[in-house]
């Protein structure tokens, strides 16, 4: 944001409003042409594009916490509501398949407001960024896959992604050269213009020229396909159906929680310092709302957007005024220009699905994650090759299992340290090799755990423990539990074993540094009691000293 709009920012009036018609107009741009291309990911007619950049960014605009989100479909929900459509309405048939769209989209708006009405806000943590890493890399290879057929004028069978892949390459020679030269004029316009330009209106241009192709040399009728005829005017009210319900609750649930996930990221991602604070539950009303409203005007389902957000933000939004703009747009576009619409060539749309989508594939993200850390790295793979595997919609369910799997993982295998002291000094850290003169003192051996103790991790807490006292073969154990946040009656259990059995082993067993509520626990279990008041000690500074008190140093 430049100097002018932050001051204008702040007095806001008329220059304001202005920033805002230029970002609204500008997005757009953007925006339209890539709603419309999402829609054919999905199954679905172009207009669908434009009915869900439409309804759905006016509910979010009046209702949002964000300034600046945009709200319409994105790729990743395009996909996973395509798949899911594909399962109920496997013939295709238009009428259904709008009945279905319909449905699909009220319910993915219920399951968001039901998720505000029990204040799930927090389940937007639930996938863990390596894992979404690895999901969204997926989704994007399925993407990219599922719209090369249309750049080279072919027409495979469906039935999986390495099947699908081996199709493709089987009917290369089957490619129509008119196709394919639309599609890399198309890539030469999306890519030369976002690299000079970026955010600039590359897809409006890219659908503008192919539209003029199209009426100025007939090439529809030189082979090459078009999207046909697009309705125009405001769309017609759509009812759900609730025969459908039933097949469409998993998909519903999977496409709100990626809907609310996106949303989440984005409006958080596009926050300035002096932005109101992203309310994740109010974003969770807004978005539910969104959807169903647009459901019922022939929309799918809908959630914030990174990159058309990021048009918004770098033309110089300020407010949700931009994106009422970008409807009102919309609005302009199906009453104006709908039969224009229909020359635009479907390997143009489909070039330009595949640009904004293989920015879903990070492989530097990847080696990121692989560089920190491994495990985590694995997790990424994993979600990766579960959607390519066994589909988009079994891929969120794999990634939220990884992640959950993931944070079991770290929660059973809390780390334990010896901690010792730093030559010449109070300081009191964990042992590391990196510190070979630190002191350590013959009897004496401290460790402290990190994180909360429970029935998870308690026996493995008890083995590191364990593992170190038969290393070391002290007289006094010291425990230090100042990075122990919680206990659960498990753990505590655990301790006092753990005292009856060093007693038994002629060795002292001390505790260091509890916190309020776990000394409150301690004491409320008896451990206290069994150990007695000199066995407690503030920190395991103060045990330090007392044992060296008691030696004499």
């Amino acid at each position: 944001m430049t100097t002018e709009q932050s001051e204008v920012n702040k007095a806001g009036g008329e220059p304001a409003l202005r920033f805002d018609i230029v970002a609204g107009l500008t997005a757009a741009a953007v925006v339209l042409p890539k709603a419309m291309a999402y829609a054919t990911v999905a199954g679905l007619p172009v207009a669908v594009g434009l009915y869900t950049a439409f309804i759905p960014m006016i509910i979010y605009a009046l209702l949002g916490t964000s300034r600046v989100l945009s709200v319409s479909s994105t790729t990743t929900l395009a996909i996973l509501a395509g798949t899911q459509l594909g399962l109920v309405v496997p013939d295709g048939d238009p009428a259904m398949l709008l009945t279905a769209t319909a449905t699909l989209t009220v319910m993915v708006g219920v399951v968001l407001l039901l998720a505000a009405l029990l204040r799930l806000g927090f389940v937007a943590n639930f996938i863990s960024t390596p894992v979404l890493t690895g999901f969204k890399a997926g989704i994007g290879c399925v993407i990219v896959l599922d719209q090369l057929p249309k750049l080279l004028g072919i027409h495979i069978t469906k039935s999986g992604f390495f099947a699908d892949a081996w199709s493709i390459i089987h009917h290369l020679p089957q490619s129509l050269p008119l196709t394919v030269t639309v599609a890399v004029l198309t890539f030469a316009i999306l890519i030369g213009m976002e690299k000079r330009w970026p955010h600039s209106p590359a897809p409006l241009v890219a659908v503008g020229g192919g539209i003029a192709a199209v009426w100025l040399l007939g090439l529809n009728q030189q082979g090459l396909t078009i999207v046909g005829h697009i309705p125009q005017g405001i769309p017609s009210l759509t009812l759900p159906s609730l025969d459908l319900v039933q097949q469409l609750i998993p998909g519903a649930v999977g496409i709100a929680l990626m809907s609310f996930t996106e949303t989440i990221a984005a409006s958080r991602a596009f926050a300035q310092q002096s932005d109101p604070v992203i309310v994740p539950n109010r974003e969770l009303v807004a978005t539910g709302l969104a959807n169903v409203g647009g459901a019922l005007l022939g929309s799918m389902p809908a959630g914030g957007g990174t990159s058309q957000t990021a048009v918004v933000r770098s033309a110089g939004g300020q407010s949700q005024k931009a994106s009422l703009v970008t409807a009102a747009t919309a609005l302009a576009v199906m009453l104006l220009l709908a039969p224009v619409l229909g020359l635009l060539p479907n390997a143009t749309l489909a070039a330009v699905v595949i640009v904004y989508s293989v920015g879903l594939i990070q492989p530097r993200e990847f080696m990121a994650i692989r560089k920190v850390r491994t495990m985590e790295f694995r997790w990424a793979v994993v979600a990766f090759f579960g959607v390519l595997l066994f589909g988009t919609l079994e891929g969120i369910v794999i990634a939220i299992i990884v992640s959950m799997l993931g944070l079991a993982s770290q929660a059973a295998n809390p780390r334990v340290s010896v901690v010792v002291r730093k030559r010449g000094t109070d300081i009191m850290r964990a042992q590391s090799s990196l510190h070979d003169d630190d002191e350590t003192f013959d009897g004496l051996l401290i460790v402290r755990p990190e994180g909360r103790i429970f029935f998870v991790n308690v026996q493995s807490v008890a083995e590191q423990i364990g593992a170190m006292v038969a290393k070391a073969m002290p007289n006094t154990l010291v425990l230090d539990m100042s990075r122990v946040p919680d206990l659960e009656y498990s753990a505590l259990r655990q301790l006092m074993q753990i005292d009856e059995k060093l007693a038994k082993q002629g060795i002292r067993f001390w505790l260091a540094g509890l916190n309020p509520d776990v000394l409150e626990m301690v004491r409320n279990a008896g451990l206290s009691d069994q150990l007695g008041k000199e066995k407690m000690l503030f920190n395991a500074r103060d045990a330090l000293a007392r044992y060296l008190c008691e030696q004499g140093d």
